[in-house]
């Protein structure tokens, strides 16, 4: 059982983590941190496992492929996820109309509760 959260350095994204490392704690599970696949993020990955390690979080870094949401649904799937967190932008009334693709389909696809939380 655990929170299954994607690593985006977006304020969505860094606001899901927080949220999620919340969740952990709480619910006394552990936190799956998914990458986006984005080169270049080892140290940052590196630091946050720090991070989380020091805050005595129980957690595993899961590589991404590179679609995002794809990635947090089959992690969720493959792990047991307790629950999926994601971060939500304010957007366009055009832009409200189809929520975001990858929200989308997490919340459509996801094998258990999803928790939107926006900046």
């Amino acid at each position: 059982m655990a929170i299954v959260v994607g690593h985006l350095g977006t304020p969505e994204g860094k606001e899901a983590l927080v949220t999620a490392v919340s969740e952990a704690r709480q619910r006394e599970v552990g936190l799956l941190v998914v990458t986006s696949g984005a080169a270049g993020a080892a140290e940052e990955l590196e630091a946050l496992g720090t991070r989380l390690s020091n805050a005595g979080i129980e957690h595993r870094i899961v590589a991404g492929t590179g679609d995002l949401a794809e990635d947090l649904v089959r992690t969720a799937a493959e792990e047991d996820g307790d629950l999926i967190v994601i971060g939500l932008r304010r957007r366009s009334p055009v832009g409200k109309l189809i929520l975001g693709s990858g929200a989308q389909r997490i919340l459509l696809e996801a094998p258990c509760p999803v928790l939107a939380v926006k900046p």
